[in-house]
């Protein structure tokens, strides 16, 4: 029996390195499927519960394995629900190949059953590539343009076969016009900015006395790097959420996360420094950067789309952060004088004395601080840990303590809820040896995410590490949302749209054959992670925390603290719970003494 195109497709895959591919099946791929069963390539299919989470574990397994994530659908509705986890990959510049199908050729543009325009429908999330073939002997170029793109641009790309070419015989391309003859293999350059520009960023650098470093996904290879640049001009450091791992918490001048789900320090930092080095960071929050002519700026990414756009910076440098800053360094003047870092280092420390303050303050019942608070100084080595979007983001931004060695990542640029589960199982397939821990919100679970627990008691027998834990913060609220409207908005809480139902979700762990905890005693919170890190199982630990506990900002500007205020006037349903709880901490820092 001849090649068909499906089985060509796949021995392509695998000659570029792809060995596992998230997807569900359906009639618009079976010729891939057919193929894919009987080939002898090492290509995994992991069968999720919704195509959307097959993207987003392609995504997560890309950010993990820094490899190419691949996700699979069938025509129509399949591929439509891809799209939202594409944009995962594209906005966070995640380099994955979606694949789906599509209707017979002889049929397309005649109204038929589950035919999309899917060219036009991917074309802005898989804008750096998207094709749908319609003749064999161009899938060879096909498959290599999509995947080196790709790569090369760390991008979305897209490839649609019409189910009627995947079981036809395949033809290798004829060298003659109007044929192409691809190859494979790409490899990235290296990239660094001349030694003239260099030279100028260190100039400025060197002549900055409070010098402020911000890092992001794209300084994740280079903490050597950063360490010794943060050391020559003695500075302090921030991380963007993406750059979490960038750097380990245990250095005393590292301020922690920065933005709506920072620090203080951080915060400080930004406002008092009088020069800004930016390091693969696409960070959006533009209030939490220095305000423009305050400092001057340097900064360092690959994407020159991404120069210059969050803070109007003197010298942009186009170039990988690890390359760059080694080409840097040696033009770097070491500064003698500390006084700068230890301003910073005091206000780190403060930092994490107020957070576990605020950790162990009383709640109704468990403080939600408090369950990433115990588990920071649990988390076992090599760990990798996601975050969902929403309140516990708050908690994994400012009281996890990462250590060297290990990973962490969420849904960055789009901040999609439901991407915290899918997120842990790419994670587990891209290292199956490391621990994983999930942090998600009820809101979430009940988005999506219960799904895929499905998915975890599909696979997890063979994963080689068994520590997979999935958090759910349970308090019957779409809390961030609810927080935005009393602090941004002014509003009360309104119930009709924040309040969810509450779902014994340790029950439904335990009734597909994984473990549930479930604590709502703050007291037993330490000891639920013990119990759960000690499990020969996946785990789902529930905790009942309390909706009221503020998921602040570092800074609250006094109009923020106006429309808290009159909030409270209008009336809030837990009203009585937030004057006695709350407003003292919304307000603080507008008081005298605090910031303005």
């Amino acid at each position: 029996m001849a090649d068909t195109v499906g089985d060509f497709f796949w021995k392509r895959l695998s000659e570029w390195g792809v060995r596992i591919v998230f997807g569900y099946p359906g009639d618009g791929i079976n010729g891939l499927l057919g193929a894919l069963n009987r080939t002898e390539e090492p290509i995994e299919f992991v069968q999720v519960r919704h195509e959307e989470m097959a993207a987003f574990m392609a995504s997560a397994y890309a950010k993990f394995t820094g490899e190419l994530g691949v996700c699979m659908a069938t025509s129509g509705p399949g591929a439509s629900h891809l799209i939202t986890g594409l944009y995962d990959a594209r906005l966070d510049h995640m380099p994955v190949l979606a694949i789906t199908g599509q209707q017979a050729r002889t049929a397309v543009g005649g109204h038929y059953q589950q035919e999309l325009d899917l060219q036009s429908m991917f074309k802005d999330v898989a804008g750096a590539f998207v094709q749908q073939a319609s003749a064999p002997a161009q899938t060879r170029h096909l498959v290599d343009r999509a995947i080196r793109i790709a790569k090369g641009e760390r991008a979305v790309t897209a490839l649609i076969f019409p189910n009627d070419l995947q079981d036809v015989p395949y033809e290798e391309p004829p060298r003659k016009h109007g044929t192409l003859q691809s190859g494979v293999g790409y490899t990235d350059p290296k990239m660094v900015p001349f030694d003239a520009d260099l030279r100028r960023a260190a100039d400025v650098l060197n002549a900055g006395s409070k010098v402020a470093i911000l890092v992001g996904a794209g300084a994740l290879h280079a903490t050597d790097e950063v360490i010794a640049v943060a050391n020559k001009l003695q500075a302090g450091c921030a991380k963007a959420l993406l750059g979490k791992a960038a750097l380990p918490d245990d250095l005393p001048w590292v301020t922690g996360s920065i933005g709506l789900l920072g620090t203080k320090p951080s915060w400080d930092l930004m406002m008092e420094c009088d020069t800004l080095l930016m390091i693969g960071s696409g960070f959006p929050y533009s209030e939490f950067l220095p305000k423009p002519g305050q400092a001057r700026g340097v900064q360092i990414d690959i994407k020159p789309g991404m120069l210059s756009i969050r803070y109007p910076m003197e010298v942009p440098l186009m170039g990988d952060a690890a390359e760059t800053l080694r080409a840097l360094l040696p033009l770097l003047e070491q500064k003698s004088d500390t006084s700068w870092r230890k301003t910073i280092e005091q206000g780190v420390a403060d930092w994490w004395k107020d957070a576990e303050n605020r950790a162990l303050a009383k709640a109704n019942p468990v403080n939600p601080q408090r369950v990433a608070w115990e588990l920071s100084p649990r988390l076992p080595e090599g760990a990798i840990i996601t975050s969902d979007s929403g309140s516990c983001a708050n908690w994994y931004a400012r009281d996890l303590k990462i250590r060297r060695g290990m990973m962490c990542s969420l849904s960055g640029g789009l901040a999609s809820m439901g991407a915290a589960v899918p997120y842990a199982i790419a994670a587990k397939f891209a290292h199956p040896d490391r621990p994983v821990i999930a942090l998600v919100g009820d809101g979430a679970m009940q988005m999506n995410n219960m799904a895929e627990l499905i998915t975890v008691k599909k696979y997890w027998q063979r994963w080689s590490n068994k520590t997979w834990i999935c958090c759910v913060f349970n308090n019957e609220d779409l809390n961030q949302v609810t927080w935005e409207q009393r602090v941004q908005e002014g509003d009360p809480k309104f119930e009709a749209t924040q309040v969810i139902p509450n779902v014994p979700y340790h029950k439904f762990a335990e009734l597909i054959g994984l473990r549930g905890i479930y604590v709502d005693d703050p007291e037993r919170m330490a000891a639920a992670w013990d119990e759960a890190l000690a499990s020969d199982r996946p785990v789902v630990l529930e905790v009942k925390t309390d909706p009221e506990v503020p998921p602040l900002p570092p800074h609250i500007t006094f109009e923020q603290a106006k429309d808290f205020m009159a909030m409270l006037w209008k009336g809030d349903p837990k009203e009585s719970h937030l004057l006695a709880d709350t407003a003292r901490q919304v307000l603080a820092s507008v008081l005298p003494g605090g910031h303005k």
